[in-house]
């Protein structure tokens, strides 16, 4: 049987377009459904295939960190100029990188590693653009902002390259982060290190987080729906765009609804966004929104027990009857742009 992993290998060596390999699994569901009746449909989601990712996901993160111990020794004992000898160490890193990514990601098909080696990416670029900083005379706060800046456009280059999903929240957050720290700088937002978590119910601040929060929603439903199906990468992209849209946009809302004790507003609230992600059959959007929510209501309240009461109940609820609930919904729901590229919403058992 050819499984969703043949299809996406098919599609990435080009013996098949999207929208066969769509095709194709569509004749393949209608199949399963003549014959044992429709099963309920999933939101894919992999960190990883087996433990033997797990394990060389452990033996990556050792090594980076082992050679980036040694690099730190031996540029602090080779007695050149500090600069030029780090950058050559970052880029020596970012090449060794480059070739185990390869390996892991483009021959091997692995997903945690292929994660784990985004991040150590990440982490590189930042290194990379704080050397450069420096080389420009930049120090402290005047710092981040290249820093960041380094890292979001070297891991859009990563995604360009190597297409792992996961670097569109590592691309989103440093995007982010760039433009927190820059309005930083001009004393336009806070400049805690810990603000961007709980940014502001006003201002600035809270337009910043929602205006990026609906950015990343379009960009997600952009991938979303260029692959309805979802068995290529482009909605596993979409996927890890969701998380962090979600509670960009929830942030301002419910700490404005919280400070003024409106409990049963914000359950409301997230009951409308419930519904978006039953919609565009997302349960990461709602999730990611519910546990930021969560978090709010616990840093905000001493006993805030009937808040998450509400939304366990309502979690649970959803989880059991989310395929029904989301038929039900969009059968009533009128035609409207981009519904017929939605995942299908059959009557679900």
């Amino acid at each position: 049987m050819i499984s969703r992993e043949d299809l996406h290998s098919a599609i990435r060596s080009g013996l098949i377009t999207e929208a066969q390999a769509s095709g194709l699994t569509a004749l393949a569901d209608q199949r399963l459904s003549t014959a044992a009746g429709l099963a309920p449909s999933e939101e894919p989601f992999q960190l990883f295939r087996g433990f033997n990712e797990i394990f060389i996901v452990i033996g990556l993160s050792i090594l980076f960190a082992g050679w980036t111990g040694v690099l730190a020794l031996l540029l602090a004992s080779n007695g050149l100029p500090e600069t030029p000898s780090a950058l050559a160490g970052a880029l020596l890193t970012l090449a060794g990188l480059y070739g185990v990514q390869r390996y892991f990601t483009l021959v091997r098909r692995m997903v945690a590693p292929s994660i784990a080696l985004a991040v150590m990416f990440g982490i590189s670029f930042f290194t990379l653009g704080a050397i450069l900083g420096e080389a420009f005379g930049l120090r402290g706060s005047a710092l981040a902002p290249l820093t960041f800046a380094t890292a979001a456009v070297g891991m859009a280059l990563h995604y360009r390259v190597f297409r792992v999903p996961f670097d569109a929240l590592l691309i989103g957050a440093a995007v982010f982060t760039t433009l927190w720290t820059w309005l930083a700088q001009r004393d336009m937002v806070p400049d805690e290190a810990f603000a961007i978590l709980h940014f502001s119910s006003e201002g600035l601040p809270a337009l910043l987080s929602m205006g990026f929060g609906l950015a990343c929603f379009a960009i997600a439903m952009r991938f979303d729906l260029s692959d309805p199906r979802r068995i290529s990468t482009r909605a596993a992209t979409g996927f890890w765009l969701h998380v962090l849209a979600a509670p960009a946009i929830i942030n301002p809302i419910a700490l404005r609804l919280l400070g003024a004790d409106q409990s049963l507003a914000l359950l409301l609230i997230l009951g409308l966004l419930a519904l978006v992600a039953l919609v565009i059959d997302r349960r990461s959007f709602l999730v990611s929104g519910a546990a930021y929510a969560v978090g709010i209501v616990f840093a905000l309240f001493d006993s805030p027990m009937l808040v998450i009461l509400g939304l366990g109940l309502g979690l649970v609820f959803l989880g059991a009857q989310w395929d029904r609930l989301r038929g039900a919904l969009l059968r009533a729901l009128p035609e409207f742009p981009g519904k017929t590229r939605l995942p299908p919403y059959g009557q679900r058992i």
